[in-house]
């Protein structure tokens, strides 16, 4: 398949995979008659790793690192699972970060509805029962 062809597959740029295969990450394409890159499917599904492994933030060097192992053969299958392993770890540390992080965003919304239901009990009452807004900050005014 051509690259053009690829990308669309993918939804990587032409540039992204001439990249990968420049750095390594993919494998040299077979060219055709008129020098153009001719892929294998079967490199999707490897493309699809690799995509994988970025979205988890697994850095480039990592990744060329699997590549290479990878090109190795069955051998190094030891060593590339206890790279996943690794990885795997700093994943999960990163999920659980994650959950954090969206915990702390669900308190602060439902404060912020609970404010707006405070706002519409407090647009029920009389207006005279308000403060007034002061208009300007409180203190000296810079200039």
């Amino acid at each position: 398949m051509k690259i053009g062809d690829l990308a669309k597959r993918t939804g990587l740029s032409t540039h992204t995979l001439r990249y990968y295969e420049r750095v390594g990450l993919l494998p040299y394409a077979n060219r055709d008659r008129s020098g153009q890159r001719d892929f294998d499917a079967s490199i999707l599904t490897w493309i699809t790793f690799i995509g994988r492994l970025k979205t988890t933030g697994m850095p480039i060097r990592d990744m060329l690192r699997y590549a290479a192992l990878r090109d190795e053969g069955e051998t190094t299958g030891p060593a590339r699972r206890q790279m996943l392993e690794v990885h795997r770890e700093q994943v999960r540390t990163q999920i659980a970060e994650l959950q954090e992080c969206l915990l702390v965003l669900d308190t602060k919304i439902a404060g912020y509805a609970g404010g707006e239901q405070r706002t519409k009990e407090d647009d029920a009452r009389p207006t005279t029962s308000r403060k007034p807004v002061r208009s300007r900050p409180a203190g000296p005014v810079a200039h």
